[in-house]
C-alpha cells in the first residue's frame, strides 16, 4: 500500500470495464470488503489509474506500460523483481497482497513466463480490480482470496524464488504477518538463492520498523532496509521497503537505483542497520501487535 499523494475526480465509471476510458471519465466506485474503493484516473497517462481503499493509496497501475511504477516503494520493490535473477528469466513469485496487482503486472512484464500467486484477503477488492483492470490474459498470475499466512503455510518448501509481503487491513499491516513465526514460514518457502521484499510503514519514534528489522535477522543472514532518509530519521511518517535473504544482496545496485529514484532513498545494511534497530527485540506472534495508524494527514489529496 502506497503512502503517496492520492487524486480525486468526480463519480463516473464510463469505460472502467475495460480499462479504458472516453475524455471525460473519471473516478469508478465500489464497496469492497475492506472499504470503500476507488480507482482514480491519472490525468497524465491515457489509461493508468490509482486504487485508493478508504482514502489510502494502495496502487497505481499503467495497463499500456505495466512496467511503469507511480510509487516510490514499489519501484523499490522493483529494484529487487530485476535483480533477484538474470534480466528476463522467469521466476515463481508469490504476492502476499494484492492492490491493484502492480507488481505481479510488473514481474509478467519484465520476466516474460513466470509463474505468480497472489494472495489479497479481500475478495470483492480482487473481483473490483479484475473487472476494471484486467490482467493479460497471457500473464501466468493466479489471485486467490485467502489469508495471507493460511495461504503461505499451504505452499511447499522452496517453493519460491521470490516473496513480496505488503498486507494492510485499515492502513495498518495486521500483527500476525509481523511475528519471527510468520517469518520462518516465508523462509520455509523461499529457495535457494531467493529473496524477501516486505512494505513497512511507520513513523516517529520508529518502535515498528526496528522491530521488523530486528525480526528479520533473527531469520535471514541478510537483511536490508530502503527508505527515505527522513523517514530513516524519524522525520515522518512514511513506507520502508524490508529486503531479506539467506546470500548476499545485490546492495551496489539497489543502492545506486535508490539513490537515483526520483525520490532517492537510502539502503541500510550490516552494522548501520544493526544501529539503527537500536536493540528492538524481535516480534513474535505473543508480542505481535497490528502496524501503527497513519497521521491523519498522511493522505490528504493535493
Amino acid at each position: 500500500m502506497a503512502r503517496g499523494k492520492g487524486r480525486r475526480g468526480d463519480a463516473s465509471d464510463a469505460g472502467a470495464r475495460t480499462g479504458r476510458r472516453r475524455a471525460g471519465d473519471a473516478t469508478v466506485r465500489a464497496e469492497v470488503d475492506g472499504g470503500h474503493a476507488e480507482l482514480v484516473p491519472d490525468p497524465d497517462r491515457p489509461r493508468a489509474w490509482t486504487l485508493l481503499v478508504d482514502g489510502a493509496p494502495q496502487s497505481h497501475v499503467d495497463l499500456d506500460d505495466p512496467v511503469h511504477l507511480d510509487f516510490a516503494y514499489q519501484r523499490r520493490i522493483g529494484h529487487l523483481i530485476d535483480l533477484v535473477a538474470p534480466p528476463g528469466r522467469p521466476v515463481r513469485a508469490l504476492h502476499l497482497g494484492g492492490g491493484a496487482l502492480t507488481l505481479a503486472r510488473y514481474t509478467a512484464a519484465t520476466r516474460p513466463r513466470s509463474t505468480q500467486q497472489v494472495v489479497e484477503h479481500d475478495a470483492a477488492l480482487v473481483a473490483f480490480v479484475r473487472d476494471a483492470l484486467p490482467l493479460d490474459p497471457g500473464a501466468r498470475v493466479r489471485v486467490r482470496s485467502d489469508d495471507a499466512r493460511a495461504a503461505l503455510a499451504r505452499l511447499p518448501d522452496g517453493w519460491a524464488d521470490l516473496v513480496i509481503t505488503d498486507v494492510f487491513a485499515g492502513a495498518r499491516t495486521p500483527a500476525h504477518l509481523t511475528s519471527t513465526e510468520f517469518l520462518a514460514e516465508v523462509r520455509r518457502v523461499i529457495g535457494p538463492g531467493g529473496s524477501y521484499a516486505a512494505n513497512l510503514a511507520d513513523g516517529p519514534p520508529l518502535t515498528h520498523l526496528r522491530r521488523q528489522v530486528a525480526t528479520a535477522a533473527a531469520l535471514f543472514a541478510e537483511p536490508a532496509l530502503i527508505a527515505d532518509p527522513a523517514v530513516l530519521r524519524g522525520k515522518r511518517f512514511g513506507n520502508a521497503v524490508l529486503l531479506a535473504a539467506d546470500h548476499p544482496l545485490p546492495l551496489a545496485e539497489l543502492t545506486r537505483r535508490a539513490a537515483a529514484d526520483p525520490h532517492p532513498g537510502r539502503v541500510e545494511h550490516g552494522r548501520s542497520l544493526t544501529d539503527f534497530t537500536a536493540g528492538a527485540p524481535p516480534v513474535t506472534d505473543a508480542t505481535a501487535t497490528d502496524s501503527p495508524a497513519p497521521p491523519p494527514s498522511t493522505f490528504r489529496t493535493r
